[in-house]
């Protein structure tokens, strides 16, 4: 049976699941008549609502005789770490880049990492139905990205592509406009080469965990070497060479279309997922009892940004979940360490918080949005970065920004990145009265930005961020501006309080809303915390008024999503997060306690 391993890979939103969708309709994966959900790869919950891919995912079709294994990669930065890790299992990538935006931030990182290896890329210019597509310059860019990331001569032989995903359609000129994705089979299966085997025994590198509430752990990986079958003895080997544990291959799963089907055996080259073992994880080697030399594992970029999640000790703990002590927590947090080789899980020295570190600030959020979905109840901290010690003294994460602008708003970005202490590298037009702006800024002064970014263009800009390296540590930077409106009482909202606050700033809460002492309740106008009742009624007595009361009309609170909240509250504040709801409070609920801590922080 021939054989072909491919991943694609491309910056967020350039179309690889979409693509995918196609490959699986014009391969006759799919019947005629069969009722599929559009970006079928993009399985879980999240991923449908974001519409983003989120985990890296296996799939094949079969083309003319030819078994074709795709592995669908995510494109947002902080979920990178999946991709370094698949790319392993992959003998060539399709690079997708839109025909408008080009080359991105994550483009680049992707491709980097793929040409290391040596996998050789087949290009293809996406959305090349868009009606502002320019196809030759985005070729261009491509090809000078190449070079940049010192690509071989075999690599900058890449074939190119014209491709509409979503139409279903490429071909080997800019101009196509009609047919199907026969040109990007054919390239497939002649350009990238069928997976080299190596002599011996079975041996295989799990790349993916995943979890069955029927058979446990299910590890997938590419077959290396030998042949796997059912019932087989194996043993799960770490990368220092020591045993993890023995056991049995009791089942065997190939990838079809979308679903994994039971094989009775596999051969080398092939991309398959094992059940059977209960302790063995990702990076783990699995062999014939006979090997005793592990497979060289990649090494993952380390995390770059971390959080505290603690027990919620707010008033009303365990009113909405079921998962509140620190015991489960830590289970759960450490079971996702394993399966995510991105994150790493640490216990602070009261055992009731942990230090999650992780790539970024949507990664982390995509974890807690997950934990509260399963019931869990949790207070996270303000993200903060993760420093280092180099030669010339402290350093710390550096991150390179790419901003798509209108030009009216360019200045306004300049300034507020320069505040938050980004140098710019490059500044060009990109036509269609927008400019693109690049950045080099620490990943400190990012954090709560974008909020801010998307209000100061409109909602009409675009920011990719990807991590550059570590540099020199920049000194303070300026965080929030305003104070916070704090609530003195327990209980629920009234309408009457909350229309004398309105004139303090912007409220975060409506009538009704349950809140409690040291809970936030609205962003105040000055820089001061300001401490408020939003429980005061209005005193009633036997006298009539003389005047008609006016109806109390109140303007629409400022709602938060998770992200928003984390990125919006400060070292001395907390985002409880429930199944239900999310408020911010402060650290400490008691306001003399408050005052204690803000003396000691001054006095030190």
């Amino acid at each position: 049976m021939k054989l072909r391993n491919v991943a694609i890979i491309a910056h967020v939103d350039h179309g690889k699941t979409t693509l995918v969708d196609q490959l699986f309709r014009q391969s006759g994966t799919f019947r005629d008549n069969q009722r599929v959900e559009e970006r079928a790869m993009d399985s879980n919950d999240l991923e449908k609502e974001r519409g983003i891919t989120i985990l890296a995912k296996c799939t094949s079709v079969d083309w003319h005789g030819t078994h074709i294994n795709i592995v669908d990669t995510p494109g947002h930065a902080d979920f990178g770490a999946e991709v370094e890790r698949i790319l392993s299992m992959v003998d060539g990538v399709i690079l997708l880049v839109d025909a408008a935006e080009g080359p991105m931030p994550q483009t680049k990182f992707v491709t980097g990492k793929a040409l290391a290896l040596g996998l050789k890329p087949i290009v293809v210019v996406n959305k090349i139905d868009r009606p502002d597509a320019r196809p030759a310059e985005v070729l261009d860019e491509v090809f000078e990205l190449f070079l940049n990331l010192e690509a071989n001569d075999e690599q900058l032989d890449f074939p190119t592509l014209y491709a509409s995903g979503r139409a279903g359609y490429a071909g080997r000129e800019d101009s196509v406009r009609e047919g199907d994705l026969t040109p990007l089979f054919e390239t497939i299966v002649s350009h990238v080469p069928a997976p080299r085997v190596d002599a011996g025994p079975f041996r295989m590198l799990a790349t993916l965990l995943d979890r069955d509430p029927f058979l446990g752990r299910i590890l997938t990986g590419r077959i290396e070497s030998g042949k796997l079958t059912t019932n087989m003895p194996i043993k799960a080997i770490d990368v220092d060479g020591n045993v993890v544990e023995e056991g049995r291959a009791t089942k065997v799963f190939a990838f079809r279309g979308l679903e994994r089907v039971p094989v009775e055996s596999a051969e080398a080259g092939e991309i398959v997922a094992i059940a059977g073992l209960i302790k063995a994880t990702v990076s783990n080697t699995f062999a014939d009892p006979a090997v005793s030399a592990p497979l060289k594992a990649r090494p993952i970029d380390p995390p770059t940004l971390a959080m505290s999640f603690a027990v919620n000790d707010s008033p009303y703990a365990g009113r909405d979940g079921d998962k509140v002590q620190s015991r489960v927590i830590r289970e759960r947090l450490e079971r996702e360490a394993e399966g995510n080789v991105a994150i790493r899980v640490t216990t602070a020295a009261d055992n009731d918080s942990f230090e999650v570190a992780g790539r970024g600030e949507l990664q982390l959020g995509v974890l807690i949005e997950t934990l509260r979905r399963e019931g869990f109840e949790l207070s996270i901290s303000r993200p903060r970065v993760l420093f280092r010690d180099g030669p010339g003294g402290r350093e710390e994460p550096y991150e390179t920004v790419v901003i798509d602008v209108d030009d009216e708003f360019s200045g306004t970005v300049i300034d507020k990145m320069a505040l938050r202490k980004a140098e710019m590298t490059d500044m060009r037009p990109s036509g269609g009265g927008k400019t693109r702006l690049t950045f080099s800024a620490p990943s400190r002064g990012l954090i709560g930005y974008h909020g801010e970014f998307l209000s100061d263009t409109r909602g009409t800009g675009i920011m990719n961020r990807l991590f550059e390296r570590y540099g020199p540590y920049k000194g303070p930077i300026s965080g929030r501006q305003n104070g916070v409106l704090i609530s003195m009482e327990q209980g629920k909202a009234v309408a009457y309080a909350l229309n004398a606050l309105e004139e303090r700033g912007v409220l975060f809460i409506s009538p009704g809303d349950d809140l409690y002492e040291g809970m936030v309740i609205g962003e105040n106008a000055k820089p001061q915390d300001l401490e408020v009742n939003p429980l005061k009624s209005k005193q009633l007595t036997n006298f009539r008024a003389s005047g008609k009361d006016e109806g109390i009309r109140l303007t629409p609170p400022r709602r938060m999503s998770l992200e928003q909240a984390i990125a919006y509250i400060q070292e001395d504040e907390l985002v409880e997060v429930t199944p239900k709801v999310v408020r911010i409070r402060k650290r400490f609920l008691d306001p003399h306690e408050r005052k204690r801590q803000s003396r000691k922080m001054e006095a030190a």
